[in-house]
């Protein structure tokens, strides 16, 4: 449930990560032992109602994997599936993701969005006429002018998560009025759609330490159908209320209160009344437990989300050799992984690109450029010196193992995931020594590197290539982005730079998959399997659920008459 956004959320692993099941069936149904409910037409399964068999009330609880550390999605340790969950109902969202992949322009927040020049490039917005901020000053020009000066990488004291399409822009100027901003491009940029979104008040991330610190334990600001409550870091709980300030379309709900919990309670929260769904991910227990529950539905449709194992290359670290790390490669089975972690789903596979999500018209697998292939690893190790004292013993080079440290969040299956992948490279004679960390934790390791492998998931998202650039991208002097491996070469940047400012989209996507085959090529992170679009929902929630491709519609879920 992520925003298209120039730059992707991360889940902290495996146990909200599961198979891309398509399934065929209608929305609705459930209860005790039902089946799948299937991906409905245009990929969601949502139960859909008119607004008029929706319920004026109620609150929806909704369980995270963890509270965020940083309510800015635009700043290094915001950028989290659970942050964009939060936020989504609560700042605007110029252009939301719709069911068939695409995006849609968002008329609460905007009159109108289009490119009036081309040479330059300069894109208008013009701002709706009544879109104010939470503290009663109108959403002007200038809020876009702060977005993109936080964003462009000119300042390293902003630590930004992504400039990918901001370092494009020479200049943010008022237009007709305050309430119209005109962007202009020095190279053009293609997906211009994925800008400003979130966008984020100039008052609140005009300065570094606003947009570093401003936002670590509140939301200063906001501007959405709802508004913050309260942020209750001991219940861990976040809870926000429908916005009397709002002008648009009133949302039916009264509250959303999100809470942290443990996976493995998520079945006994939703049983007993105390959550109104939750993500099935990768396990088929907690698939099983939602099909036995009485009063909820099972409803499923298209992920956003792949599974992936992401190497450390930093220099000076174990694998920064390519040639190492492709032998590394080749001692995991895809396959054998996919099976193993989601072979109950249906039609559990492998995913093979790094850009684009399967089941997608852009998609082409990739994966064939980097098979399993452990005798060749092994030579490969062999002729690096990396040599095992004894059948069957750790390698060792110059008297040190070849121990590679796997980090990974203390959720779910990851523990199943560390261990699948534990045997497969132990039989090449790789030791994976696993650090399993709390959810903080893994986010500071994660992002300083502190780690030779490390598994989560990457959310895709309707503008690709712009949401890839800063994970695939060289990072830049003192901000790695989200680029946590530390991987990159300066062919893909070339590409990357030709692609983002293809206005073409034939063009640009087949640049996007020349990208992903030299990502295979370089060993950044191995793709592993798409993860299920799979809810245990609340039978009487109304227009929500598995929303495949698409955003949440915050405005019209609600409980049914």
């Amino acid at each position: 449930m992520t925003s298209p956004i120039s730059r992707r959320g991360a889940l902290r692993g495996a146990g909200v990560l599961g198979v891309f099941a398509l399934l065929a069936a209608c929305g609705g149904g459930g209860g005790p032992g039902g089946a799948l409910s299937g991906t409905a037409v245009g990929g969601t399964d949502l139960n859909p109602r008119p607004r008029d068999q929706v319920r004026d009330g109620g609150d929806l609880r909704w369980p995270l994997d963890g509270i965020p550390n940083n309510f800015n999605y635009l700043q290094v340790d915001g950028t989290l599936k659970e942050t964009a969950d939060v936020i989504d109902a609560l700042l605007p969202k110029l252009f939301p993701a719709a069911a068939d992949g695409g995006f849609r322009m968002n008329t609460d927040y905007l009159s109108s969005a289009q490119v009036t020049s081309t040479n330059p490039q300069v894109v208008t917005y013009t701002i709706h006429p009544q879109a104010i901020w939470s503290n009663g000053t109108p959403i002007t020009w200038r809020d876009f002018e702060a977005n993109w000066r936080a964003q462009n990488g000119k300042d390293p004291a902003y630590q930004s998560s992504g400039t990918t399409g901001y370092e494009n822009i020479t200049t943010v100027v008022r237009g007709v009025d305050d309430k119209q901003a005109l962007v202009t491009f020095g190279a053009r940029f293609g997906e211009w759609q994925a800008l400003f979104d979130p966008l984020y008040p100039a008052s609140a991330i005009g300065t570094p330490k606003s947009f570093n610190t401003a936002w670590a334990t509140t939301l200063p600001v906001t501007a959405g159908p709802f508004r913050l409550d309260s942020v209750d870091q001991t219940a861990k709980t976040i809870t926000v209320s429908r916005d009397p300030r709002w002008w648009g379309t009133p949302a039916k709900l009264d509250r959303i209160i999100y809470r942290d919990l443990d996976r493995a309670a998520l079945p006994d929260a939703l049983a007993n009344n105390e959550i109104d769904f939750y993500d099935t991910g990768a396990d088929v227990d907690l698939l099983r437990r939602a099909q036995a529950t009485a009063g909820i539905s099972v409803r499923d449709a298209p992920g956003q989300y792949y599974e992936q194992v992401t190497l450390n290359g930093s220099p000076g670290t174990i694998l920064a050799e390519p040639v190492l790390r492709r032998a590394v490669c080749q001692g995991i089975d895809r396959d054998a992984v996919a099976q193993r972690m989601i072979g109950q789903f249906p039609n559990a596979a492998t995913t093979g690109n790094h850009i684009y999500r399967k089941g997608s018209k852009q998609y082409q697998d990739h994966g064939g450029e980097l098979t399993f292939d452990p005798a060749a690893a092994e030579r490969t190790l062999d002729q690096l010196g990396w040599t095992r004292p004894s059948p069957g013993a750790t390698r060792a080079k110059d008297g040190k193992p070849l121990n590679l440290r796997l980090i990974y969040y203390t959720a779910g299956s990851n523990a199943d995931l560390m261990r699948t992948l534990q045997n497969q490279l132990g039989r090449i004679g790789v030791a994976v020594i696993p650090q399993a960390y709390p959810s903080q934790e893994w986010v500071t390791n994660n992002t300083t590197g502190n780690f030779d492998l490390n598994i989560f998931s990457w959310g895709n998202t309707t503008t690709p290539l712009t949401s890839s650039v800063g994970i695939y991208g060289s990072p830049l002097p003192g901000n790695v982005r989200q680029n946590y491996g530390r991987i990159s070469s300066p062919e893909i940047d070339a590409l990357f730079a030709q692609a983002v400012a293809e206005l073409d989209d034939a063009k640009r996507v087949d640049l996007g998959n020349r990208i992903d085959q030299l990502l295979w090529a370089n060993q950044h992170d191995i793709p592993l399997y798409a993860r299920p679009g799979t809810y245990a929902v609340r039978s009487t929630l109304a227009n929500f659920g598995a929303p495949g491709f698409a955003d949440v519609d915050y405005i019209n879920a609600g409980f049914a008459l």
